[in-house]
C-alpha cells in the first residue's frame, strides 16, 4: 500500500508546483472546455511565471503531497477571510490538486485533513474555497469533509465567465 507524505515547500519547489498546477487543471477541465478557451487560459492567466510568484508570499502556503517519493499533488492556502462568511478569521483553500495518475491513493484526503487541521491548530473559525458548480466530483469529495455551499462568483476561463460554488465548512 502506498502512503502519501506531506512537505511544505518553497520557492526551490516553485517550478514544481507551477508544472503540477498547469497539468492538473488540463486533465481535469481541459475535456469539458474547448481547447480555445483552455489555452488562452493557460497563456494568459495560469502562466508558469505567474503561479511561481504565488509561492513564498507571505501569508500563501504551499503544502506538496509524495506517493512513494513521486509529487502527486499539492495544496495552496491563503489565510485570510470572506466577507460572506462575516469576515470571521477563516483559511481559504485555493487549490488542492492531485495529478489523474495519484487520484484514489489518499492524496485529496491527505492534503484536504492538513488543511483543517491548520485552520484548528490557527484557531480560525472557518475553511472555505471556490469550486466550479459543474465539477461534481469535487463537490462530492468537499461535502464528504462537511463543505456546504455559502455563494457564488464568477470564473473566467479564457473567454468563458463560468459560475463557481463558493464552500465552507467550520472548525
Amino acid at each position: 500500500m502506498s502512503s502519501v507524505q506531506l512537505k511544505d515547500v518553497g520557492l526551490d519547489l516553485a517550478e514544481l508546483i507551477a508544472d503540477i498546477s498547469r497539468k492538473t487543471f488540463q486533465e481535469t477541465f481541459g475535456p469539458v472546455n474547448t481547447e480555445a478557451d483552455m489555452q488562452l487560459f493557460l497563456q494568459k492567466q495560469f502562466t508558469t511565471d505567474t503561479l511561481i510568484k504565488e509561492v513564498g508570499i507571505p501569508g500563501n502556503r504551499h503544502v506538496l503531497a509524495y506517493v512513494d517519493g513521486i509529487p502527486a499533488g499539492y495544496l495552496f492556502l491563503k489565510y485570510h477571510a470572506h466577507a460572506l462568511l462575516l469576515n470571521d478569521p477563516a483559511l481559504e483553500i485555493s487549490r488542492i490538486y492531485c495529478l489523474e495518475k495519484f487520484q484514489g491513493k489518499g492524496v485529496g484526503k491527505s492534503l484536504m485533513l492538513e488543511a483543517i487541521m491548520d485552520a484548528n491548530r490557527k484557531q480560525l473559525k472557518w475553511v472555505w474555497l471556490g469550486v466550479w458548480k459543474e465539477n461534481a466530483k469535487a463537490i462530492s469529495f468537499y461535502r464528504s469533509f462537511g463543505f456546504n455551499t455559502f455563494g457564488t462568483t464568477n470564473f473566467l476561463l479564457g473567454n468563458d465567465w463560468q459560475e463557481d460554488w463558493l464552500m465552507a465548512r467550520k472548525c
